[in-house]
């Protein structure tokens, strides 16, 4: 945390410059200042050399699995996926018995260039396949979790002779964290077991919300998380390498083995590093998703409304800067606010659950708690049916939000609102 009455804050392409007097700032909030350990190359290396006893099993002869992220997800693959297979084949594992699988959940495939992209130097060399959540022929289902989710997962996944999961770990507002287990559920999990693993982030009575442990950064008790991991199981990974990347998108640090101890220390780091402590929640909070492409739309822009709310009192004013140039994200986004309470709208989730449908009640239900005043290039009418105030630049969210605060308030500044969480020290 800094302390600094001016700064620049981002909205698309545009910078605001920002100030406060010294007496209202309560802190600039940002990720804790890290010292890299090495360069992404040296850094993949180490993890790898770390976890030899996770290749030692494997023979020559296996049939190998990689299941990496697609391009909506940064992981640093193009730097670990060559250094990966070089390591599995100086075990004696030909390029043919390699398969690269893109863990897209229920995203679209991937066109050739990012393909290209993913894989890096491996491009044309070892086959790549995109997981496809609604074709039952490449599915093969495995059981229920202890909560009923049915786990039917990519049947290249299941059949092979060895399954090694990568990604990156990051924050994630209902599953706790990313990376680690979730390569398998939603990565290359049917459709329906999707859907229900994210479901099972609401407690089980109509009307009574989100489970209470289903929140960004936590792990223990997550209904979802826990779902992820029983679905992990079934298949039992090998091994996995996850990644944690800096604000650059450069790896800042990776880790390799057990899947599950070593996705959980991946997790202790991104806490430690993008955890910002506070002793005290503020008035207000002014956040910038960090400018273009970051606020390229609503849903993404969510991220930074949900993590910057955890610094927020009840009732308090946030002012959001994302500029959202493409819109929502997705073309029926929007279309979940014609329910006009939290309410109604978690009544028709649980009816036909969507995951849209749970950001659209996630970003609706925080437009209750708070007063929240959006600088977007949204129309104004359409910001006004979420619940929150429109705005036109910096300035005039500031006039607006003058008349609702205390003469005596308080407030946050976040310039990269996606990349770090308030957590309020206890």
């Amino acid at each position: 945390m800094y302390h600094n009455p001016m700064l620049d804050l981002k909205c698309g392409d545009h910078s605001y410059n920002v100030q406060l007097a010294p007496e209202r700032l309560l802190s600039v909030l940002r990720p804790r200042p890290l010292q890299r350990q090495g360069t992404p190359f040296e850094l993949v290396e180490r993890a790898l050399d770390g976890c030899g006893a996770s290749l030692a099993s494997f023979a020559p002869g296996d049939r190998v699995v990689i299941v990496t992220s697609d391009v909506t997800r940064p992981t640093g693959s193009d730097v670990y996926l060559p250094l990966l297979v070089s390591r599995l084949n100086s075990i004696g594992i030909k390029d043919r018995n390699i398969e690269i699988v893109i863990a897209l959940g229920i995203h679209r495939k991937q066109t050739p260039a990012e393909h290209k992209k993913i894989v890096g130097e491996l491009y044309g060399r070892i086959k790549v396949t995109d997981h496809d959540c609604d074709d039952p022929g490449e599915l093969v289902y495995l059981g229920d979790t202890l909560r009923g989710v049915p786990v039917e997962v990519n049947r290249r996944v299941a059949d092979a002779d060895r399954v090694i999961l990568t990604g990156a770990v990051t924050f994630h507002y209902f599953a706790g964290f990313g990376g680690g287990r979730k390569s398998i559920l939603p990565g290359v999990s049917s459709r329906q077991s999707c859907m229900a693993s994210h479901f099972s982030l609401l407690n089980p009575e109509e009307g009574s919300g989100r489970h209470p442990k289903a929140v960004t950064g936590s792990l223990e008790g997550n209904p979802v998380h826990e779902a992820m991991l029983e679905a992990c199981g079934m298949v039992g990974p090998d091994f996995i390498l996850n990644t944690v990347l800096g604000p650059d998108k450069q790896i800042i640090a990776a880790f390799a083995g057990d899947w599950q101890t070593a996705h959980l220390a991946g997790c202790r780091f991104y806490n430690d590093t993008f955890s910002a402590p506070i002793a005290e929640k503020g008035d207000l909070v002014v956040v910038s998703c960090g400018g273009f492409p970051k606020d390229i739309n609503l849903i993404q822009a969510h991220k930074s409304m949900e993590y910057a709310s955890r610094a927020l009192k009840p009732g308090g004013v946030m002012i959001l800067l994302a500029e959202c140039r493409d819109g929502y994200g997705n073309a029926t986004f929007f279309n979940w606010f014609g329910y006009e309470s939290c309410a109604e709208l978690e009544s028709a989730l649980r009816k036909h659950y969507e995951i849209n449908g749970q950001t659209a009640w996630s970003v609706k239900e925080k437009a209750k708690r708070f007063r929240i005043i959006l600088v977007s290039k949204l129309p104004a009418e359409e910001v006004r049916t979420m619940g929150m105030i429109p705005a036109g630049a910096l300035d005039e969210a500031l006039e607006l939000a003058a008349p609702m605060l205390s003469q005596q308030y308080r407030a946050y500044l976040i310039p990269e609102g996606g990349t770090v969480l308030p957590v309020m020290q206890t």
